[in-house]
């Protein structure tokens, strides 16, 4: 079909009307040029240094305002990850998406209904109040590091030792990964781990009424602090999911928090990621100023984005010793409802496979 010109302005309730959208030469030459002039003038260094500094607390100031109401429970997993599902089935074909497809992303989640870059944030004071009085469940760095420091992968104590497969999410958020893993997935053999940089996140986790101990642990983790422990051994996950998280990490750190990553697949295990991709409608609508680096952004409320290619993500995931399964660009050609204007998402979705030790 003939594919309208690529529009940046306006968001409001989206409809998705194409998957896997080819692009013309003429959309990938405008989209370069839209990121050459929003790069064109980066940030001092010293707002870079505090963006980084501070990112904790960014994310902090962004759950105590929107709480769990933000994002949408991501049902499609289970569609796109089949390794998520019961019978976990994993994807055969690693190099399309299924045809039984029917995902719409989040328009919040994916664009943050930003207007020029800017995230519009409506302050909850109310809810802000509650989460101060609150009694918090948090493990916080300090506890985490004292109750794990003496961890021994042969003694299997730690949360979830006695299952048979192991899941952990990094950044869940408020949960919208978690939940409707625990509701689809009955496996009695099943545990999920759960983590965030933001307390206030992981607090929301804790006190949702969906939250069990007895298959779920959420716990307050840093991946840029090398030195931060996991709950859990090494070799002894399953499944890692990323979605929407790696980008929001200073480049230079990337590769390390894959190799922590990896170190804690089983072999067989398999990393599961779904991110922004090079030229996404996002991308496109930061003005000047608001990039810091090649590709990486920074938002109107201090968290921060990149955005990959393909070749990106293989070589970050490859360098830790990991499989391709599945690498590909998933183009979604989306409409505004209200004002009947097209706009075309960018997303990576991967799947990469811990080998199996090589027999003696």
């Amino acid at each position: 079909m003939d594919i309208p010109p690529l529009l940046v302005s306006g968001c409001h309730t989206l409809l998705t009307i194409g998957d896997n959208v080819e692009w013309s030469e003429e959309q990938e030459a405008h989209a370069r040029s839209k990121v050459q002039e929003n790069s064109s003038q980066l940030l001092p260094q010293d707002k870079q240094e505090e963006y980084e500094v501070n990112a904790k607390r960014y994310w902090d100031d962004f759950y105590k305002i929107h709480e769990n109401g933000f994002f949408k429970d991501r049902h499609w997993l289970f569609t796109e990850f089949p390794e998520l599902a019961p019978n976990r089935n994993p994807c055969q074909n690693g190099d399309s998406l299924p045809e039984c497809s029917n995902k719409e992303e989040s328009s919040s989640e994916e664009l943050r209904s930003c207007a020029n870059g800017h995230c519009s944030l409506k302050t909850k004071t109310e809810n802000e109040l509650n989460l101060i009085k609150s009694t918090s469940k948090i493990c916080t760095e300090d506890l985490a590091t004292q109750k794990y420091s003496e961890l021994n992968e042969g003694d299997g104590d730690y949360p979830g030792s006695s299952a048979s497969y192991r899941i952990l999410e990094v950044g869940c958020g408020a949960g919208n990964t978690v939940f409707p893993i625990l509701q689809t997935n009955n496996d009695p053999g099943l545990f999920v781990y759960c983590c965030d940089f933001s307390t206030t996140a992981v607090d929301l986790v804790q006190n949702n009424a969906e939250y069990d101990s007895s298959r779920c642990f959420a716990f307050v983790h840093d991946l840029c602090n090398d030195q931060s422990p996991f709950p859990m051994p090494d070799k002894s996950l399953d499944v890692v999911i990323l979605i929407f998280v790696l980008s929001a990490i200073l480049p230079e750190k990337m590769q390390g928090i894959v190799n922590r990553l990896s170190r804690l697949l089983k072999p067989g295990g398999m990393i599961l990621l779904r991110d922004y991709g090079r030229y996404d409608l996002a991308q496109l609508r930061f003005k000047k100023g608001q990039c810091l680096s090649d590709n990486f952004y920074v938002r109107g409320d201090g968290t921060r984005v990149y955005f990959f290619t393909q070749d990106e993500l293989d070589e970050l995931f490859t360098r830790a010793g990991l499989e391709k399964i599945q690498n590909l660009v998933d183009r979604r050609l989306q409409v505004n409802r209200g004002k009947q204007m097209t706009m075309y998402r960018v997303w990576i979705q991967c799947k990469y496979l811990k080998p199996a030790a090589p027999q003696p």
